[in-house]
């Protein structure tokens, strides 16, 4: 497999995990299963979603992705607009917390902190939903290249430490599954790039041991959606039955699949994605006109910031 399969899987992998788990969102531990049995499941749509539609995890991927390329590199104020823009377009789904930092009025740069600091929460998952593409575009730039920029457009929506940290282990992984390396070995390496404050609590999610029953909190948050996310692919052997494990946990179905969506492609590769998803898969970008990305387009995409 070169490195080509492995971009392409991680930013079509992460929106086929978006779609699958989209319809299944807010629901019990278990429903997935229940409704394919034998683990193989379709994007069947539900809960306000078309068949093979993506949320606003790959919508915002997508955008990242596109004032990458666009602007030659990380500008953070174009990607602020960009999201702003978005956001003002009507998107079927948005986070909470996104919503309110976006809709502030606040500067780019001031905006999620000033949020932060009057709410004193902002650690959801937000930023790991969308970082498929920044990933993906920052991983030749090396260890520290990466984990710092993830860490700058994490913060863009998130005040919390705790979530930059979280998506710059998630860029990081990334960047070692692209060079056909062990993302699950590299963990504890990657742990002693964390902020020291941050790091034991990080620890304890990514360790070998940890399981979601573990979690302390929703899967909303940043801790347990990375942890599953791991775990998911600690835990099984294709594409497919990770991203299986992922939605079956109920709850963010959508966002901890994308995240798993996004290590799964990355290490199986894009040929590991079948394509009953990918013939499905479609991102509207509310705000941007009548635009609607398909798998051509993703894979263009991905092949971009891959370069």
């Amino acid at each position: 497999m070169n490195r080509i399969d492995r971009v392409v899987g991680a930013v079509l992998g992460s929106a086929v995990g978006d779609a699958l788990g989209a319809p299944f969102e807010f629901g019990l531990p278990g429903v997935f299963r229940e409704r394919f049995p034998d683990g193989v499941g379709e994007l069947c749509g539900g809960g306000g979603w078309d068949p093979g539609e993506a949320t606003d995890d790959t919508q915002m991927a997508v955008l990242v992705g596109e004032s990458l390329l666009d602007r030659g590199g990380l500008d953070l104020p174009d990607v602020f607009d960009r999201f702003r823009r978005w956001a003002a377009g009507g998107p079927k789904d948005i986070g909470l917390q996104t919503e309110a930092v976006l809709g502030s009025g606040d500067p780019w740069d001031t905006a999620a902190a000033l949020h932060f600091q009057v709410n004193g929460r902002a650690a959801g998952n937000g930023s790991l939903m969308r970082a498929s593409t920044s990933a993906v575009y920052f991983a030749a730039g090396g260890r520290r290249v990466t984990m710092d920029a993830a860490r700058r457009i994490a913060a863009l929506t998130h005040g919390d430490a705790a979530a930059w940290e979280g998506t710059a282990i998630l860029h990081e992984l990334v960047r070692v599954a692209l060079e056909g390396g062990d993302p699950l070995a590299s963990l504890p390496e990657v742990l002693g790039d964390v902020a020291e404050v941050q790091r034991p609590r990080w620890a304890v999610v990514l360790a070998p041991g940890w399981c979601p029953d573990d979690a302390t909190e929703f899967n909303g948050a940043v801790w347990p959606c990375l942890g599953s996310a791991v775990w998911a692919l600690r835990t099984t052997s294709s594409f497919e039955s990770a991203l299986a494990a992922a939605v079956d946990l109920g709850g963010d179905t959508d966002t901890v699949a994308a995240v798993t969506g996004t290590l799964a492609g990355a290490v199986h590769g894009v040929g590991a994605i079948p394509e009953r998803f990918t013939e499905l898969l479609h991102v509207p970008l509310p705000g941007f006109g009548d635009r609607v990305l398909r798998d051509r387009e993703l894979r263009e995409l991905a092949v971009a910031l891959g370069a």
